[in-house]
């Protein structure tokens, strides 16, 4: 019998603010705040999506945009943070880095400075009150101006010391070029965050070189199409950078047809390392062990295999000595477990 998955520390990389919500939770705030939410967030089952394509992708955003829009106070961005540290807890995570565009929610929250110390004031308390550690990654959005990007970076660096932790670059890799916000990495890299912008999901291994040359890039919002270059692979190992890969959104979203189909054999054979994320579990319909599970039943991960995703995932992240510690000592200790 394997062992549980979710007795296996491991550190959290990629997870979005708004879709790391419960699904009955985005029902009673819809419901306090008066917002009617497409059939597709009502249903109980997560959403068929497919974002391949243009219009597919703007499907995916419309959905979680009506999502975002029932976040309207502190109380409830409060619970959203407590409730995806629960959600961390039960499945093995002592470190948690949440990623957010405050920019979204500033304008119910009394601008963006309101708007971090609410998120950073609700991260300190879940931290404390689930034993998990967190941390912020702040994401501008590149449908946007290069300028919105470098005034958030401006503000991560302003809260470098109080949670912030990263800075990263989300939305449709397919649009815009990453070089247009080299400012704004240069910005954030100089004031001591580290750049994890989002590359090789939607876009192919070009994205991904354009992180790492554009951004200088630390670490790689998904990754996973780097699979499909041989030299960027080995790009990628001989730097020891890690990609944060989302088997479950993968699949969802229509990058590959089926859990067997995402390459994360070929990553781990070839030395990349790791970090599996559930990316937007509210929409997605599934967290962070259930990655472990797709890494287990699809690609045979054995359990010193998945230990060693787990520690990648620690090494990986902007934990601090202490809670790297901590957690890589557990997993050595989750795998003295009987099988």
């Amino acid at each position: 019998m394997a062992r549980d998955v979710r007795l296996l520390p491991k550190a959290h990389l990629h997870l979005h603010f708004t879709g790391s919500m419960r699904s009955e939770t985005l029902l009673e705030l819809a419901d306090l705040h008066g917002v009617h939410l497409p059939e597709a967030l009502t249903s109980g089952e997560p959403p068929k999506l497919r974002a391949t394509d243009e219009r597919g992708w703007f499907r995916f955003q419309r959905l979680y945009d009506s999502a975002r829009s029932c976040l309207r106070t502190a109380e409830d961005i409060q619970r959203l943070v407590h409730e995806a540290a629960e959600e961390d807890a039960r499945d093995g995570s002592g470190w948690l880095e949440i990623q957010v565009d405050p920019t979204s929610y500033a304008p119910r929250l009394g601008g963006l400075i309101p708007t971090m110390e609410i998120i950073l004031d609700a991260v300190a308390t879940a931290s404390r009150d689930t034993g998990v550690g967190m941390a912020v990654i702040v994401a501008a959005n590149r449908m946007k101006h290069p300028l919105d990007a470098r005034t958030l970076a401006r503000l991560a660096v302003r809260y470098a010391d109080q949670g912030v932790v990263g800075f990263g670059l989300s939305n449709d890799e397919r649009r815009g070029l990453a070089r247009d916000f080299d400012r704004a990495f240069a910005i954030a890299r100089e004031g001591g965050l580290l750049a994890a912008p989002h590359g090789g999901e939607l876009a192919g291994p070009s994205s991904v070189r354009d992180c790492l040359d554009d951004l200088h890039a630390g670490r790689v919002g998904h990754g996973v199409r780097a699979a499909e270059d041989p030299r960027l692979l080995r790009k990628l190992a001989e730097r020891q950078i890690t990609c944060e890969v989302c088997p479950a959104s993968n699949v969802a979203l229509g990058v590959y047809e089926k859990p067997e189909d995402v390459p994360l054999r070929t990553l781990f054979d070839a030395g990349v390392p790791m970090a599996l994320g559930a990316d937007d579990p509210l929409l997605f319909g599934s967290r962070l062990a259930a990655q472990y599970e797709i890494a287990r039943d699809s690609h045979a991960f054995t359990d010193e295999e998945l230990a060693e995703l787990a520690r990648q995932s620690v090494r990986g992240s902007a934990a601090p000595t202490e809670v790297r510690e901590r957690l890589l000592s557990g997993i050595e200790d989750w795998l003295a477990l009987p099988a």
